[in-house]
């Protein structure tokens, strides 16, 4: 149902992107401090989507559909901003790249699989890589703006980095899932199971 309230958490996160993407265009410490607060809000909502999901038993295709869109969406469109204002530049711009290069690829990897009838369960490591990710970018999000005893830019940069390494490693895993599975040697049926691959299994 659409209007389920975990489905309305991960609406509500690309509902706040045009106002997270205007207050970057907005002078002043309270815009910075605001658009960090409106995207830790988002994160937030992004456990508690899938969570209440669960325990009231409203996962829908709806929302499977649409949770992994709306993070990238966040993700991407405030990653796109922070470098379009030079609030990352530099050698800072390459894991930026990196993980927006590696959530195409995993979507499209995704898309292939469901076609196959596999799912990809999200791993342990790239439940920490998004975690450090999202840290990164509120510290990064904030920028100068931050205290003045707290190297603010420095430790979101850092972040973005660790983000970036853990992108490559939980990007690789996802990379040869798939390919194992484009291989053409057997129909998808009828291969062993891979390394953090299972079948897709009915709704319900």
């Amino acid at each position: 149902m659409i209007t389920s309230l975990p489905n309305l958490l991960t609406l509500s996160r690309i509902a706040v992107i045009p106002v997270l993407v205007a207050l970057f265009y907005v002078d002043g410490a309270p815009a910075r401090w605001l658009a960090c607060a409106l995207f830790t809000a988002a994160c937030i909502t992004d456990y508690f989507d899938g969570y209440l999901a669960r325990i009231w038993r409203q996962d829908s295709d709806f929302g499977r559909f649409l949770d992994p869109i709306a993070d990238k969406l966040l993700v991407a469109s405030t990653l796109f901003m922070l470098v379009a204002m030079e609030h990352v530049s530099g050698l800072g711009i390459l894991p930026a790249l990196v993980i927006l290069c590696r959530e195409i690829l995993v979507s499209g990897l995704r898309e292939f699989l469901a076609g196959v009838k596999l799912r990809v369960p999200v791993s342990r490591l790239a439940k920490w890589k998004t975690a450090i990710q999202m840290v990164a970018i509120g510290f990064l999000v904030v920028g100068e703006a931050g205290p003045s005893f707290l190297p603010t830019l420095t430790i979101g940069e850092i972040g973005l980095w660790v983000a970036a390494g853990l992108t490559l490693v939980t990007g690789y895993d996802y990379l040869l899932a798939g390919l194992r599975h484009m291989s053409g040697e057997a129909p998808a049926s009828a291969k062993p199971p891979v390394k953090g691959v299972e079948p897709v299994r009915p709704a319900g």
